[in-house]
């Protein structure tokens, strides 16, 4: 794989965005194996790697890997196809408000059709017992797609209250015309840092995912204050935190900071380490899962 990932790389360099290349391997459904095994076929060596490790692969080298073909009996056509960096939300540059507006490339992202963020999120959404959390706010809550999950899992959705804030006015003007069915779910465009003002009073759950780490936000303060301000005393709180980046249609693991070509997950497990400290002191128990967003949950078990 060494040999690989070096000959890959040196292909890739000089290729355009959506330009691709092509390189034959042993089909991967021919064998249920651990990669690395060899096998002979025919007199030919061959060493198996699985398609999860192919495409694992073409992400690692930020490409999308294409359907693969039958190319001999033992064989496929792998393709890999290299991704446009540039099409990319990350480096919009609308005005900052609308960076996650209606109109812009964030709009196009659904988090709830990635397995691996929706899986992880309806893990934390049943391990704080949602049918018991009543009161329930959204920072950060874009168009509101956080609350389509806790909709599908809630039996009774009228004994609900769900209110989602945003800085974003129009991303907020498409939340509430999503779910203006639903008379007990309410949208605010405000700016997280002046909750008081809003006089919500306190919630049963606060959700917020990928906010808190804005660039605007001062993360540790902000989150002392929410706990201390707005939680009851027997609540629940769920923080996703980005560990990926989204680039042309694809949600490409791994968290990344300025100054960096490669993905560097310091200051996302600071703020994750801090905050399980903060809330275990606060007597929440806390749980830490996921994988291209890191999920804490702490449900209260002060008494």
């Amino acid at each position: 794989m060494t040999q690989i990932i070096t000959a890959l790389k040196e292909q890739l360099k000089p290729l355009k965005p959506r330009d691709s290349i092509e390189f034959e391997v042993l089909n991967p459904d021919l064998f249920s194996s651990y990669n690395g095994n060899i096998y002979s076929l025919n007199k030919q060596k061959y060493i198996y790697r699985g398609y999860k490790s192919w495409i694992d692969l073409a992400q690692l080298l930020q490409c999308r890997m294409l359907t693969p073909k039958i190319y001999t009996e033992h064989t496929v056509l792998l393709k890999f196809q290299k991704l446009n960096s540039d099409s990319s939300f990350h480096k919009s540059i609308i005005d900052k408000e609308e960076k996650y507006g209606q109109d812009s490339i964030f709009s196009q992202i659904h988090k709830n059709e990635e397995s691996s963020f929706i899986y992880y999120y309806l893990q934390a959404l049943q391990n704080v017992k949602i049918d018991t959390r009543l009161r329930i706010l959204n920072l950060g809550v874009n168009s509101g797609d956080e609350f389509e999950a806790i909709l599908s899992l809630t039996q009774d959705i009228s004994r609900l209250e769900l209110i989602g804030i945003d800085y974003c006015s129009s991303a907020i003007n498409r939340a509430k015309e999503h779910f203006q069915e639903y008379k007990n779910i309410s949208f605010y465009q405000h700016d997280i840092n002046d909750l008081e003002s809003l006089n919500l009073g306190k919630f049963d759950l606060i959700i917020s995912i990928g906010t808190l780490q804005s660039s605007n936000l001062e993360f540790n303060p902000l989150l002392m204050s929410i706990v201390q301000n707005q939680l009851k005393k027997d609540a629940a709180m769920i923080l996703g935190f980005p560990n990926c980046r989204w680039v042309d249609g694809e949600m490409i693991y791994g968290a990344r900071v300025k100054n960096y070509a490669f993905s560097e997950m310091g200051l996302l497990y600071k703020d994750v380490v801090f905050s399980k400290k903060y809330l275990q002191q606060k007597k929440y128990r806390v749980t830490i899962t996921g994988k291209d967003y890191i999920f804490l949950t702490a449900t209260s078990i002060r008494k």
